[in-house]
This record gives structure tokens, C-alpha cells and sequence, in this order.
């Protein structure tokens, strides 16, 4: 759309209310996502077998994969608060989706040629940081062009076209090496032909998918989108005078930082696990963030929150987040462990606990973690008829319950991992965590999407991402650890611990001020 018709769109009387909108610009609008989560579905099933096959310890695979939260924990409130302030050519949200595009194409294409464990390391960062400045805006862009009646199904689209890109991307070198005659193994230190291929694929996929949700969609301009959240507008106002003092953010520093140098030298005097150093320093961190905050406001006392810079915002915004957020971010930590423990261990889990082996060059090895592929892929398929079946289901028992259902039939899935012999009938547990894998992307969404102000919905989806990146920092952190003191290092029970965390997921949520209009 050029400038000249987004001018003449805003000059036109705005409607009262929000339009609803149909199902094929619903369907284009979160066409975007069957890309993203190709490339996020490659990254996940091919990562942990990658940095195995150029010579990671299973015990170092969490602290390898570290990269993938820590540049969610900084892109995403990044991505959301510009383009919260972004309006051109493209419009809101959209120049973020095309930028992320290009970047994770091309990491898509780079990555499987990584020489050494630490090139790959740096890829995946370099990959995710990519996946998430297209990812994070289409939360908002969601909130942005649906009325509050049809968020659950806009998320539900997205949960659709997740699991639709996924099963393809998680199947792809198990479907490649099986019909297509690649080969799957590979010299040691080498990477095989299938993950390669794959990778090229879905680099292309991503790019054609998100480049269609660019040119099919148009965004509301700022002007209209004041007009349809009149109310929310204001209570907007009310909260930009709600801010923290000077004083508690200088002081809330100097606790943050107190604790995080308390705990880090606890870790370097009583010779603790190296990865607790992720906790530590984050928790210090976090110190630094408030002085700032504290000498911002000291020197623009009256200036408007805008004029404080884009770390004030989002450290701001964090402390004021709506009290259905702060419940929700319960929901999602402990949800997103599980989820995290699940991607990193499966492969390790199945390869050896169901075909005896831990040697990453043997064929039982390389079939075991094209099986988890194929596991993958279709716990995805399950997500794409649940993301049918959750806004009946919503309608029907109300969308906590719906939550609490779906989140349960996930952690007995993962814990039945264990007592399942036959690798061949892993696919049924896997039903339950498509339901569950459908449910975490669009439950709480729908529900956080109504309690948000509008002129903020992509600083505070992106802020939500904390709430995903902090458990998979902690997972990261401490289940190498608990498995080696606990568990004789054995990977399986990482997945039965994601399990058993899935679940208080799921009653968390039950305890979550529901909005009207997330029904």
C-alpha cells in the first residue's frame, strides 16, 4: 500500500467501532506465521543433533542453547516498543515481519555449514535474534486489527498455521532421507545432507509466507486505532502518570544488584555449576536497568514518559503491568519450561532410552532422532486440528478450562515417555501435547490481549516474552545439573519433569482475573 493511500485511508470517516474482519483476512494476516515457525521447528528438532554432532557433552547442550531465550529476553520488548512507535509505507508492524525475514533466511541457509560447536552456538543466536524481530510483532499485529470478539480466533489462525509449518519442518529430513534417498549420517563432525537440505527449504518457505502477509494485509493507522480504544486510550493517559519514583529505582538497583553479586559469589567460592552464571549475572543485571531508569527521570522529571528513552519504557511498563499479566506470566513460565525441557532432551531422551544408544555416528542414533522428528512433526499436526477445535471448546467451558484441559492431556503425554517401550507408539503422547503446544500459543494471548492499552500492545507482548524466556533460562541453568546429581544423567526425566510443570501450568491458569472479552 503507498503512503498516498494510507493518507487517503486515515482521511476517510473512521468507523465507531472496530470492523470485524473475514476469514480469508484473518487467514492472510497470520499466513506469515506458517514460516516463522518453519524456521523456529527446524532450530528446534536439528539443534540439539547438530551441536551433538560437533561434539557437544549432553551435559553442555542446555547452557549451547542458552542463546535462543537470552535474544528473545532482549529483541522482543526492543521489537514491540519500536514498532509501537513505527508508522511508514509498510506501517506498523509489517517493516518488522519483512526485516526478520530476510535476516532468518539467510541464517536458515548458513547455519547447517557451521565448521565447530561454537560457530553453531553463534548461529543459533544469530538465527533466533532473527525469528524474533518477525515473530513479536504478529502478537500485536493481532490485537492491533481484531476486535476483542474475534482475538481467540486470530490466535487460534496463528496456532493453525504453527502447527501446519511445523509437522512439514520437524518431518523434513525424516521425509528426505526416506523418499527421497539423502543420506543421514554423515562423516563425524559433519552435518547431514537431510538437516541441510532442510534447512535450504525452510529458509524459502519462511521468506514467501511472511513476504504474503506483507503485501495481502493492511494495519490501522495510529489515529484509527485511537478512535476504536477511546476508553483504553484513556486509562492509557492515566497509567502514563503512574510511574515509579527516582528513589524506588535507585534502590530496587541496588537490591538487585546486592543479590545478583551475593549469588555469584556463592557460585565461584562454593565451586557451583558454571551455568548457574546465567541466573546470577541475570538477576545483576537487572540492577544496572533501574540506576538507569533512576538518572532518566532525575534529569526529565517533567517530561512526558515518551521522552525517556526506550529502556525507561519497557523497565516502566514491567513494574505496571495489568494484574491479569502478572498471573498469566505464571501460566507461561511454568508452561514454557516444560516446553523447553521437551526440546531439549527429547532427542537424547528417545535415542537413548528407546534405542539404547548415546553414539551420535551409529544408524540407531541418526534413526532415533529422525523418529523425534517425525514426533515432533506431529505434535504440531495435533496443534493444527486443536487450534480448530479451542475457540468451540472455549464457548463451550469457558477459555481457563479450556486451558487447564489441554495442559493436562501435555504433561501426561511427556510423562508417559517414560513407561512406553515401543518407539513406534510415542506419536499417541503426542496428541496431548499438540493440544497443549495449541492451547500455550493462543490461550493466553487472547486472554492478555484484553487487558493491554493499545498504544502499548507491542511493548507488553514483548515484555510477555520474559515471562518465556526466564523459565528456559533457568531450564537452561539447572537441568544439566539436577539430572547429573539426580538422575544418573539420564535425559528422560528432564521430559517427565516437563510433564509434571505442564500441568501446575495448567491450574495456574484457573487463578487468572478473566477479562470479558476474552470469552
Amino acid at each position: 500500500m503507498s503512503a498516498n493511500n494510507q493518507n487517503n485511508q486515515t482521511l476517510n470517516p473512521i468507523p465507531n467501532t472496530q470492523p470485524q474482519l473475514n476469514f480469508w483476512q484473518i487467514f492472510n494476516m497470520c499466513f506469515g506465521f506458517l514460516g516463522i515457525q518453519f524456521g523456529f521447528a527446524l532450530q528446534n528438532a536439528n539443534v540439539s543433533r547438530i551441536f551433538q554432532t560437533l561434539g557437544a557433552d549432553i551435559e553442555a547442550i542446555p547452557i549451547l542453547w542458552i542463546a535462543a531465550p537470552l535474544t528473545g529476553l532482549i529483541v522482543q520488548p526492543i521489537i514491540g516498543y519500536l514498532s509501537d512507535n513505527t508508522w511508514n509505507v509498510l506501517g506498523r508492524r509489517r517493516p518488522y515481519f519483512l526485516i526478520g525475514a530476510v535476516l532468518t533466511t539467510l541464517s536458515l541457509f548458513i547455519m547447517p555449514h557451521s565448521p565447530t560447536l561454537w560457530i553453531a552456538a553463534g548461529m543459533l543466536w544469530i538465527m533466533d535474534a532473527s525469528i524474533n524481530i518477525a515473530m513479536e510483532p504478529f502478537r500485536a499485529f493481532v490485537g492491533d486489527n481484531l476486535p476483542p470478539n474475534q482475538r481467540t480466533q486470530g490466535y487460534a489462525m496463528q496456532s493453525f498455521f504453527i502447527g501446519i509449518g511445523a509437522v512439514i519442518a520437524s518431518a523434513l529430513p525424516y521425509i528426505l532421507t526416506n523418499y527421497f534417498d539423502v543420506a543421514n549420517t554423515a562423516p563425524a563432525g559433519e552435518i547431514a545432507d537431510s538437516v541441510r537440505y532442510a534447512f535450504y527449504f525452510g529458509g524459502a518457505v519462511l521468506f514467501l509466507s511472511v513476504g504474503w502477509t506483507v503485501i495481502s494485509t493492511k494495519e490501522y493507522s495510529p489515529q484509527e486505532l485511537a478512535h476504536f480504544h477511546q476508553q483504553e486510550s484513556a486509562q492509557q493517559q492515566t497509567h502514563s502518570v503512574n510511574t515509579r519514583t527516582t528513589g524506588q529505582y535507585r534502590n530496587g538497583a541496588w537490591v538487585w544488584m546486592a543479590i545478583g553479586a551475593i549469588f555469584t559469589a556463592s557460585i565461584v567460592f562454593n565451586d557451583l555449576d558454571k551455568q548457574l552464571y546465567i541466573l546470577s549475572l541475570g538477576i545483576f543485571a537487572f540492577g544496572p536497568l533501574q540506576l538507569i531508569c533512576s538518572i532518566k527521570l532525575a534529569k526529565k522529571q517533567q517530561q512526558p514518559r515518551s521522552a525517556l528513552g526506550l529502556v525507561f519504557n519497557v523497565v516502566d511498563d514491567l513494574f505496571h503491568m495489568p494484574k491479569a499479566m502478572r498471573q498469566l506470566a505464571v501460566v507461561q513460565f511454568f508452561a514454557w519450561f516444560a516446553l523447553f525441557a521437551m526440546w531439549i532432551y527429547t532427542t537424547a531422551a528417545v535415542t537413548a532410552h528407546h534405542y539404547g544408544t548415546s553414539d551420535v555416528v551409529s544408524q540407531a542414533y541418526n534413526d532415533g532422532a529422525d523418529w523425534v522428528g517425525m514426533l515432533f512433526a506431529s505434535y504440531n499436526g495435533f496443534a493444527a486440528i486443536a487450534a480448530i477445535i479451542i475457540p468451540f471448546l472455549a464457548k463451550a467451558v469457558g477459555i481457563k478450562l479450556t486451558h487447564t484441559i489441554n495442559m493436562f492431556m501435555g504433561g501426561i503425554g511427556l510423562i508417559s515417555f517414560y513407561f512406553i517401550q515401543d518407539p513406534t507408539q510415542l506419536w499417541i503422547p503426542m496428541i496431548g501435547v499438540g493440544f497443549a503446544w495449541a492451547s500455550i500459543l493462543s490461550v493466553p494471548y487472547a486472554m492478555l490481549s484484553g487487558v493491554l492499552p493499545p498504544q502499548k500492545m507491542g511493548v507488553y507482548m514483548g515484555i510477555f516474552n520474559f515471562f518465556i524466556v526466564i523459565p528456559q533460562l533457568l531450564a537452561a541453568s539447572i537441568l544439566g545439573l539436577l539430572l547429573k546429581l539426580f538422575f544418573d544423567g539420564q535425559p528422560i526425566y528432564a521430559v517427565m519433569l516437563g510433564g509434571i510443570f505442564m500441568m501446575i501450568s495448567g491450574i495456574a491458569v484457573l487463578f487468572v482475573d478473566q477479562n470479558k472479552h476474552t470469552q
